[in-house]
């Protein structure tokens, strides 16, 4: 783990009067990274940050859960006093000010030009745009504070918060669920269940904010949970011999992980019974390096499975 600041409150500069910048100028480095939750609406991490970078291989090409952060919005450090004030009084961004407003120019420059040559550093806000709080907890906080060297603003961005945003940030693969026999099932014949297509069995995410402190956290593929779809009445579930994908039918192979229906699903919705099939993802912190605990990712995949019987005739003795 990188070094980190160190975490103690004190007395802060506030600048309720300085406005918002757009996250769109030159030289803004916003990290921006996706999932999909499991609405399949984009419940995700969007990180409107200028230091925060979120990748990793957890980031992209699967499915996420919709994790919410505790707290969407934080303060993250930005830049020294003389860079902030090249930066803010040089440049597009001071140009364009100037032809708006010459009088609003100079009072929004003035607190960096006059910070310049002190020891310290500017913080910004930042929040996760992808999380429905987020924009209104960002809301809540200054546009700019000035901080001593050695200290965190209360609100200020911890590890935890950082851990969060790798969690809210990890996706995983979406998986295809294997049945056999895979059309159609009958009362008392066994339904193998597995999955195909989830390629890596192990997602990373890292968060960081580069020089300051970082975080990884690494999701691995445990075991499968199965739901038949019904009561214990009309279904047998067994899982013992899952592991972690499930096991595919062998001829004459042992029947270790599937279903057995125990009655016709000729009375249920749609004349079917809705399996489905969740992915547990385990998700640790590399290294031990905190105490933070995640909930697993579980990815669920659903199959709509229909149930007959077999119907025998009788012929009497004669």
């Amino acid at each position: 783990m990188k070094a980190l600041i160190s975490f103690v409150t004190a007395g802060l500069l506030l600048l309720p009067s300085l406005s918002a910048q757009d996250p769109g100028r030159e030289g803004d480095t916003s990290a921006r990274g996706s999932q999909t939750g499991k609405s399949g609406k984009n419940l995700f991490a969007e990180i409107e940050s200028k230091r925060v970078k979120v990748y990793g291989s957890g980031t992209k090409g699967g499915k996420g859960d919709g994790f919410r952060m505790k707290r969407p919005c934080w303060y993250e450090p930005f830049l020294n006093a003389d860079d902030a004030a090249d930066f803010f009084t040089k440049g597009r961004d001071s140009a364009n000010r100037h032809r708006i407003n010459e009088e609003s120019r100079r009072e929004f420059e003035q607190p960096f030009v006059d910070r310049r040559g002190q020891e310290g550093t500017w913080w910004t806000p930042a929040y996760n745009r992808g999380d429905p709080a987020g924009a209104a907890c960002w809301a809540t906080l200054q546009q700019f504070l000035f901080v001593p060297p050695g200290v965190t603003p209360p609100s200020g961005i911890t590890l935890e918060q950082l851990a969060e945003i790798a969690r809210a940030s990890m996706t995983v693969p979406e998986q295809t669920v294997k049945l056999n026999p895979d059309a159609r099932s009958f009362v008392n014949l066994p339904t193998h269940v597995w999955l195909e297509g989830i390629g890596e069995t192990s997602r990373s995410v890292t968060a960081e904010i580069p020089g300051v402190m970082s975080v990884t956290l690494v999701a691995t593929l445990q075991d499968i949970k199965i739901d038949p779809g019904t009561t214990k009445e009309r279904a047998e579930v067994t899982e013992s011999g899952c592991g972690t994908a499930g096991k595919p039918y062998v001829r004459g192979g042992e029947f270790a992980c599937g279903v057995r229906y125990l009655r016709s699903s000729i009375d249920q919705p749609r004349e079917t019974y809705p399996l489905t099939v969740t992915a547990v993802w385990p998700v640790e912190v590399q290294g031990n390096v905190v105490p933070f605990q995640f909930a697993p990712v579980e990815l669920g995949v659903t199959r709509d499975v229909p149930v007959g019987e077999i119907q025998s005739n009788v012929k009497p003795p004669n």
